[in-house]
């Protein structure tokens, strides 16, 4: 496998001249700040919120790197993880020229991302089993394929794809795999954030928004080489993650154990859901799930979603995604939302 950074990127983006912020330009310790044109009087809220805030974050970065083992300079944060999956594309696909390729069923903004971007995209769906086609994706590469996208956990279907046929896909590919890893604080399986060193082209995305409960931050992360991050952070927005969310995570950060141990909840209840919904005489299928949710396949799943609506309780229909039909995407609960639920279903009729 022959990887070439320079001959993946887009020639606009390799001759870019980023924006230089006046945070940018200054790093050091100072007492009177006149650079950026910010209101020197201070805000409304605190005075802290009259400044721009670190464009590199560094601070939150050096704490996420204690804690995941991987250096600083190997870490870029985005506006949720949505915002790393734009700038992934934009780096590296030409419109109308260069593709992505994408293995459904599996997260949906890979591919409103490369609309946006006027990227065509080439879909090799997974195999019965929900893993991946290796033979398709193999075929479907040719000299425009720039990235490879791959959901472990994979949102919708819940299960971990198998991580010898990552390697395969690592080892075999030219261009970029991106690993989104969302939901990897509810598998067994270890990150491919370990594996940075070993494969040039990886890079692994994974998020607050789950595990850490900090979905109304937006805040994800994305890891890679120090090639790779260089060339995003060339192009971000230059202050993309704003203070108090760097403030409130770098806060999150401290509280570890509580985290792990919302995480142990999760698995635990997880399997006792999975239990109570297998028991349902109109349930089929239940999939095997190393995320914060299970998929469901049941007889007519558009009429027992419409049903548990009119009891309060919102799942999200999948049942029209390729090879998820009649199937309900069901978040794991608390205790007592996962019993409402469960009650609910076993009084319907339908």
């Amino acid at each position: 496998m022959n990887f070439d950074l320079d001959k993946l990127l887009r020639a606009n983006i390799r001759n870019l001249k980023p924006y230089s912020s006046a945070r940018s330009e200054f790093r050091g310790t100072a007492s009177v700040f006149l650079d950026a044109n910010e209101n020197s009087y201070g805000s409304p809220l605190t005075k802290w919120y009259n400044r721009y805030p670190d464009p590199l974050q560094w601070d939150l970065k050096k704490k996420i790197a204690g804690i995941k083992s991987v250096d600083a300079e190997k870490i870029l944060l985005g506006n949720g993880s949505d915002e790393c999956i734009d700038l992934l594309i934009r780096a590296f696909c030409d419109p109308q020229k260069d593709r992505i390729i994408i293995c459904p069923p599996t997260y949906g903004m890979y591919e409103v991302y490369a609309n946006i971007n006027d990227v065509p995209v080439t879909e090799v769906p997974l195999l019965p089993d929900f893993q991946l086609n290796l033979e398709g994706i193999e075929g479907a590469i040719d000299e425009h394929t720039k990235l490879i996208f791959l959901c472990s956990p994979n949102n919708p279907t819940g299960n971990s794809l198998d991580r010898e046929d990552i390697e395969v896909v690592l080892n075999n590919f030219e261009g970029i795999v991106v690993v989104d890893e969302a939901y990897i604080n509810y598998s067994r399986y270890r990150s491919f954030v370990s594996e940075l060193a070993d494969y040039p082209n990886l890079v692994v995305m994974q998020t607050f928004s789950k595990a850490w409960g900090l979905a109304a931050l937006r805040l994800g992360m994305t890891f890679a080489s120090p090639q790779i991050i260089r060339v995003l952070n060339t192009i971000k927005p230059p202050y993309n993650i704003n203070a108090a969310t760097q403030e409130l995570a770098l806060k999150a950060l401290d509280n570890l154990e509580d985290v792990n141990e919302m995480i142990r909840e999760t698995v635990k209840e997880r399997g006792i859901l999975v239990k109570a919904l297998a028991d349902l005489p109109f349930v089929q299928t239940v999939y095997p799930s190393d995320a914060n949710f299970v998929l469901v396949k049941m007889q007519n799943a558009t009429a027992v979603y419409e049903y548990l609506k009119t009891k309060g309780i919102i799942v999200r229909n999948r049942s029209t995604v390729a090879l998820c039909e009649d199937s309900l995407r069901i978040t794991v609960g608390t205790d007592v939302q996962d019993r409402q639920l469960i009650t609910a279903l076993q009084q319907y009729n339908g």
